[in-house]
């Protein structure tokens, strides 16, 4: 390990003498491409340098005992090399976690498609109430929200929602989202008082650059037709929504959030791009994904992951077994408490899995 973490220092520090070079600072890709790298490498150095400190100070701190000291500073050298064994411990652990393989869409942009599913209006209700729990947990996050496409129920619900969220790591801590999720309530149109069962799911997908998929003109379908609201009827007479096919793989995409069909193209193109990474992503892991499973889940979006029960006030996250008693506080976009969860027993598998591999 400690020979990995030495190499990853070193990068560091080539990386550090290649952002100076004028040759890359004028070079935008290449620019780019190193101060990813180095981002994300940057805690792995920082916590080894921490580690190499703590090391050298409890070898200090020994070499002390062995010298003739009075009782009161030996019990302070004592005390001082017990703390440090025990941050030694903690930045080690830390370390292996660190070393783990990384998903490389982790860092990405992320596109998420929310859709009422079994339920009817009430499916719907919930699909924008999950929209809103994303929106607000991005917002408390310093990420920027983005309407791509929506088909709004006229109750307050979409049928379907599709909104890009923008901001470091935003991949990294939605994509476990992916899934069905199952809501129980008394909806308000039910005059009885009895809970209804309704689900609505989830697809989360990492932005994908032009460079990774090149979606050729030739292989796009375009077709326009002028945009609806609410229960079908037209909103413009205008010929501004767009409707995407990209003939290879049959993947559809419409959007029609925007009065302009430019503005509208360019958004079905980010999420067709989306679309297109995720399948051919999808297809490559098929047959890794099928020797393993993961503690968190295969990514499949019929399977349900969550529910959301009103009148108990709870959260049950099904694939860790977690069960939290503060629904109000989670639908109103205080996530981390259930991703940071899943993101433990992800990285507790793994490292068994690397143990057991040692």
């Amino acid at each position: 390990m400690y020979e990995r973490l030495q190499a990853v220092e070193d990068r560091y520090e080539k990386l550090n003498e290649l952002l100076s070079d004028p040759e890359i600072v004028s070079d935008a890709g290449l620019l780019r491409k190193y101060s990813k790298e180095q981002s994300d490498i940057a805690r792995t150095v920082e916590v080894y340098r921490s580690y190499k400190s703590a090391e050298s100070e409890l070898k200090e701190a020994r070499g002390m005992l062995s010298e003739k000291l009075d009782d009161e500073m030996r019990d302070l050298v004592k005390e001082e090399a017990s703390e440090l064994e025990e941050k030694i411990a903690a930045l080690e652990e830390e370390l292996k976690v660190l070393l783990l393989p990384k998903d490389p869409n982790d860092s990405r942009n992320v596109i998420m498609e929310v859709r009422g599913a079994a339920g009817g209006d009430e499916a719907a209700l919930f699909a924008g109430d999950l929209f809103r729990m994303y929106s607000r947990y991005a917002e408390s996050k310093g990420w920027k929200t983005e309407v791509m496409d929506s088909s709004p129920t006229g109750l307050g619900g979409f049928k379907e929602i599709i909104f890009m969220i923008s901001g470091h790591g935003a991949y990294s801590r939605l994509k476990f989202e992916n899934g069905a999720h199952r809501v129980q309530r008394v909806p308000e149109t039910e005059s009885g008082g009895r809970i209804h069962t309704s689900t609505a799911t989830v697809a989360c997908l990492p932005e994908a650059e032009e460079v990774e998929i090149e979606l050729h003109d030739k292989d796009i379908r375009v077709d326009t037709f002028a945009s609806s609201g609410p229960g079908g009827q037209s909103v413009n007479t205008t010929m501004s929504a767009v409707r995407l096919t990209h003939v290879p793989t049959g993947t559809v995409v419409s959007c029609q959030d925007e009065k302009s069909q430019i503005k509208n193209k360019e958004k079905a193109m980010k999420v067709l791009r989306a679309r297109v990474y995720d399948k051919f992503q999808r297809e490559a892991q098929a047959e890794y994904d099928a020797k393993r499973k993961s503690a968190v889940g295969s990514g499949d979006r019929s399977e349900r992951i969550r529910t959301y029960n009103f009148p108990q006030n709870r959260v049950t996250d099904h694939r860790i077994g977690l069960t939290i008693q503060k629904l109000d506080q989670i639908i109103g976009g205080k996530l981390d408490e259930v991703i940071d969860a899943l993101i433990m027993e992800e990285q507790a598998e793994r490292l068994e899995q690397l143990d057991a591999a040692e």
